[in-house]
């Protein structure tokens, strides 16, 4: 809301001048003087406009001097002032002057300003500093914690739309006329948004890949070890092993929670039909595929001087060869040419096969006709990239391809054990005739598609022919377990297929059917309007009813395009398509085609239009309900909601969402009732989609948004869908209250918008909301304006790619550049890649003004693949034949991780650690936190091990860890003391005993030899020597160890205590030896013994 007023509200200019000081304008300098109304405290806003200050007052006066009688000319005088014929305004509309205040007057002026005026002046901040104004007083927190005063915030920072009118806030004349839109329409990057959260993120995660820096990558327990921290790259090149250019990619992101794996790409090159894998982590592509022998020729190669796409005669249909890659699946690729074939290989094969064609049977009782090989064409094909598709169809659906008979077939991708059907690896699964003679072009299939919307009736599949119709599928195709082929040959196979096609019906969206070619004279006996196709089972047609119906679609099979091109108007092989499987109408529907012709051929303007579906409610069905249910039995009384947020009876759970507790079956049946007892009708409306004023555009290359919450359904989002039985709802796994989630998708941060963007061949690129504007009726056709026009530099637009954060295009220069869609700045954010030099560039200047053409351009980006994950800074671009792979990190994003210790790094002048930057890149730091904690761990082991050694050997821990270094020194030097008390103790009790042994032993040796008493007392002496010589060894080690201990360091110099013990040892060894040689010189004499024992031996010896 803003402050309403007669006048119109002007921008403020602010001055700080006191009263008494004139003030002056600052583009006129004319002088005015202080309104005699400003004679309070406070700040006060003065109007300079002529006779409309007091009514363009934002903030009420308190101490006013003007007379009410004056009022009633004032307000006369607003208005004729507000009239359509005034003026344009000279100068600031208003002026903020300093007011006096008394010594003691604490109040504060800010209080008496308005609500709205604080709430834009707060827009103004910083995230961080809007944060921490709610600390400044209860109002200012009241205001900052409200949705308003952040969607203002954000509406300032990212401009949006308003990025189109560059006098959108400058321009006087208009501004009252103007409608300013606060709300911005984008795709949020967070579950469980705000608008708080995400004015936050995107401004943190915007300057996180300005910035660069590169994520740290976890170090290898080796690495580790050896104290060799793994180099972070934020940019990656690397060659493709291709041939040609790179045109296709498609990756597998691993998680950055619990799924940690690396990023895995497969890249293909349509012009020769190869592709291969790569893992970035390692910077070089795998094996897979580089042994494959098959290459393809183009149409031009194969028949030279045809025109394509089924101009010029109008025999033949031909047209670039056509490829989808896959990284869980492999490649399909398809040959442009007449008699061209669907070559598959498997992501665990290294060399693929060709799938086979129609065997040419016809069977007009099952709807069989007859369709030759050498005729056909592949137009487009499918690969599934995930495993919904392949799982929901039981294996039936997992390749897609569309030839120019306008024949529609699906193979499977092979067998998996927990399936109950098994099939062959490319083995054809169903066949239609969707369109019979044109060509189908271009194949959509939702990726995302679940049983809920299976159960919603979504559309899962839309082709689009040369003639701009739409086709499309709600049901999955079916096979019983017991239709078995007849036979193991490829005609029973076939015809299985057929049959299995019949199953389900292609839908024909109405707008898009093709147009008649006027015929003035009458002379034409074919309807240009109309075609037959592929009818199913819920037709119940009979067997004659089947056979015309299959003659009739093999007439139309025969015919050739310039037949359709004289009957029909529209005919463009070269047309465009993307498909929002996740636009919602809130019934069920929602799903949105977008067309763009592309301008390329002669006479051919540029468009873009969109088809939405709708489920219209049928009044006359619904007025029947309402009164079956007026006499019914009475309604029993609402039951109380559960406290969590949950139902309380399994009745009130029957009425909520699907149970996936249920089988497939049972759910199928539930929905299937449900849809039965409310009866809509089908109707699709139209939309073009405006250029924003640029001439001659031609279209080069679009996208869609791809993100993770840009293709949930209004039934999928968590932010819509609360309930506190969801764990995707509340990833805390606390159901939060149901008052504070949106209620509509109007009221969710972004409105669920979801982003759609072309490249031209001038180099600019147009973006629109897919989910905006929806038509009102199927008679009226709205126009949508596109809400970002980039002017890049590049002078041609090849691939672009976009996420809910940023946009990313590729030149065919060589240049890529990452830009912002919401215009938080005009430029690009960050530039990922240079282009080439000028001498490359005026080559492929010449080469495009040659009659040739560039043909394969090795200069230019050819293709870009984007992490789903907005919040995850990743992503691969392909230039000429190279692979440009980008991670910068994202961790400042994280507003409760934001402050994070810095990385150490070792001290200047030492070689240490390794370099803090890449050889490559800029900012490429290496991380050493691994290595510091490692090395952290075994200091504090080693210092508990010392303490414990220390704390066990003298004793320290003894007086507390608190202990002085004066009371450890008294009690060192206590123990000392002690110590030498013993010494000093036992010196002089050895003497003693040595002489008192001495006295004893002549008395105790009287009765024994003296040859044995010396060979006795030698040897006691001896084992006393050694006995002393290990005590002397054992105290010199402990004394050495506490040397090292305490001062640290390796000396090895002897102390007076250890040279005086070293001389005591050699002299105590010397003398044992001169003892033990003197007893060798003088060998003692042998003496008889007598053979006894006990009292025997004893009275002998006497």
């Amino acid at each position: 809301m803003h402050a309403q007023s007669p006048t119109p509200v002007q921008q403020p200019h602010i001055e700080s001048t006191s009263p008494a000081e004139p003030t002056f304008d600052n583009q006129h300098g004319e002088q005015r003087g202080a309104s005699p109304v400003d004679g309070g405290g406070g700040v006060g806003l003065v109007n300079h406009a002529p006779d409309t200050s007091t009514p363009g007052r934002l903030s009420p006066a308190h101490n006013t001097f003007s007379a009410s009688r004056n009022r009633i000319a004032e307000y006369e005088n607003a208005s004729s002032a507000a009239s359509p014929s005034r003026k344009k305004l000279e100068g600031p509309a208003f002026a903020v002057i300093k007011k006096p205040r008394k010594p003691g007057d604490k109040h504060s002026p800010i209080a008496d300003l308005p609500n709205e005026i604080l709430t834009h002046a707060l827009a103004h901040l910083s995230p961080q500093d809007l944060s921490a104004v709610s600390l400044v007083s209860r109002r200012f927190h009241d205001l900052v914690t409200t949705p308003h005063a952040w969607r203002t915030a954000f509406s300032r920072y990212f401009p949006g739309p308003d990025s189109l009118d560059p006098n959108a806030y400058h321009d006087q004349d208009d501004l009252d006329d103007r409608l300013r839109v606060e709300r911005r329409a984008f795709t949020r990057v967070t579950a469980l948004a705000s608008w708080r959260s995400e004015y936050i993120l995107r401004t943190r995660l915007l300057r996180s890949l300005a910035r660069g820096k590169p994520v740290q990558p976890p170090a290898s327990p080796a690495q580790a070890r050896l104290g060799q921290p793994p180099v972070a790259s934020p940019i990656v090149v690397y060659p493709s092993q291709m041939f040609t250019t790179v045109n296709h990619l498609h990756a597998t992101f691993g998680g950055t929670a619990l799924n940690k794996r690396p990023p895995r790409f497969v890249h293909g090159a349509d012009d020769v039909g190869t592709a291969g894998s790569s893992d970035p982590t390692l910077e070089k592509a795998d094996s897979w595929g580089l042994g494959d022998p098959n290459t393809f020729l183009q149409f031009s190669d194969r028949f030279p001087g045809d025109a394509m796409y089924g101009l010029g005669p109008g025999n033949i249909v031909g047209l670039p060869n056509s490829m989808d890659v896959s990284q869980p699946y492999g490649m399909v690729h398809g040959e442009g040419s007449p008699g061209g074939f669907v070559y598959y290989r498997y992501i665990e094969e290294m060399r693929g096969h060709f799938l086979k064609p129609s065997s040419g049977i016809s069977t007009p009782a099952l709807g069989i006709p007859q369709l030759l090989p050498v005729q056909e064409s592949i137009c487009s094909v499918w690969i599934a990239k995930s495993s919904t598709i392949p799982s929901l169809t039981d294996g039936l659906v997992g390749l897609i391809s569309g030839s120019s008979l306008g024949v529609l077939t699906t193979y499977s991708l092979g067998p998996l054990g927990t399936r109950d059907q098994r099939f062959g690896r490319g083995e054809v699964t169903a066949r239609w005739v969707v369109s019979p003679g044109v060509p189908i072009i271009a194949i959509a299939v939702d990726e995302q598609y679940s049983v809920k919307r299976q159960g919603e009736n979504r559309v899962w599949a839309v082709v689009l022919n040369a003639l701009g119709e739409l086709f499309y599928l709600t049901k999955l195709p079916k096979r019983n377990n017991d239709d078995k082929p007849a036979g193991s040959d490829d005609e029973a196979k076939e015809r299985l297929a057929w049959s299995t096609g019949r199953s389900v019906y292609w839908n024909l969206a109405e707008p898009s059917r093709r147009a008649a070619r006027p015929n003035p004279y009458s002379n034409s006996h074919v309807d240009g309007s109309y075609s037959p196709r592929t009818s199913w089972n819920g037709m119940y047609l009979s067997e004659e009813q089947i056979k015309a119906e299959t003659y009739e679609i093999e007439d139309f099979i025969n015919r050739k395009p310039k037949d359709f091109q004289r009957t029909c108007l529209g005919w463009n092989m070269r047309r465009l398509l993307e498909v929002d499987f996740a636009g919602d109408d809130g019934n069920q529907a929602g799903e949105a085609i977008f067309v763009f012709e592309t301008g390329l051929d002669e006479d051919s303007v540029a468009s873009a239009k969109r088809y939405v579906r709708f489920n219209i409610a049928d009044t006359n069905s619904s007025d029947a309900r309402t009164n079956e249910l007026r006499f019914a039995s009475p309604s029993t009384p609402p039951e109380p909601k559960s406290l969590f947020g949950g139902p309380t009876s399994p009745r009130a759970a029957s009425k909520g969402d699907l149970d996936y507790g249920l089988s497939l079956s049972t759910v199928q049946d539930l929905e299937e009732g449900k849809q039965n007892r409310r009866s809509t009708e089908e109707e699709w409306r139209l939309s073009g989609l405006s250029f924003g004023g640029l001439k001659a555009v031609q279209i080069s290359a679009h996208a869609i948004d791809g993100s993770t919450f840009a293709t949930l359904t209004s039934s999928e989002d968590p932010l819509l869908n609360f309930s506190g039985q969801s764990t995707v709802s509340s990833p805390s796994m606390t159901p939060l209250y149901k008052s504070g989630t949106p209620s509509s998708p109007a009221d969710v941060p972004g409105q669920r918008a979801r982003f759609i963007a072309v490249g031209t061949m001038m180099g600019s690129v147009l973006v629109w909301d897919a989910r905006a504007s929806l038509p009102t009726s199927a008679d009226a056709v709205n126009t949508l304006d596109p809400i970002r026009i980039i002017h890049t530099e590049s002078p041609e637009i090849s691939c672009i790619a976009l996420s809910s954060l940023y946009l990313v295009h590729g030149g065919n220069d060589g240049l890529v550049q990452a830009w912002d869609v919401l215009a938080s700045s005009l430029g690009p954010v960050r530039r990922l890649n240079s282009r080439f030099a000028s001498r490359a560039r005026r080559r492929l200047v010449q080469a495009q003004a040659s009659v040739q053409g560039v043909g394969i351009n090795l200069f230019a980006a050819g293709a870009i693949c984007l992490d789903p994950d907005p919040t995850v800074l990743r992503g691969m671009v392909s230039i000429g034949t190279h692979l440009l792979y980008w991670s910068f990190s994202s961790s400042a994003a994280d507003q409760y991780k934001s402050h994070k210790r810095r990385l150490r790094r070792a001290d200047r002048g030492t070689n240490v650690a390794n370099d803090r930057f890449a050889n490559v890149g800029r900012g490429n730091m290496r991380g050493f936190i691994a290595n510091e904690q490692l090395e952290l761990e075994r200091e504090s082991a080693q210092e508990a091990r010392q303490a414990e050694h220390l704390a066990g050997r003298f004793g320290t821990e003894l007086l507390g860890s608190d202990a002085s270094e004066e009371e450890l020194l008294a009690y060192a030097q206590m123990l000392s003391e002690e110590a030498l008390a013993k010494d000093q103790e036992k010196q002089i009790i050895e003497p003693l005993n040595n002489h008192k042994a001495a006295i004893a032993t002549p008395t105790e040796d009287l009765d024994m030899d003296p040859e044995i008493a010396e060979a006795i007392r030698l040897s006691l002496a001896e084992e006393e020597a050694k006995r002393l010589q290990q005590q002397e060894q054992a105290e010199f080690e402990a004394l050495q160890q506490q040397q090292e201990a305490a001062e640290g360091s390796n000396s090895r110099e002897l102390t007076d205590l250890e040279f005086a013990l070293q001389l005591s040892l050699a002299e105590e060894q010397s003398r044992l030896e001169a003892e033990a040689e003197a007893q060798e010189d003088f060998p003692a004499l042998s003496i008889r013994t007598d053979k006894g024992k006990g009292k025997q031996r004893r009275f002998s010896r006497n």
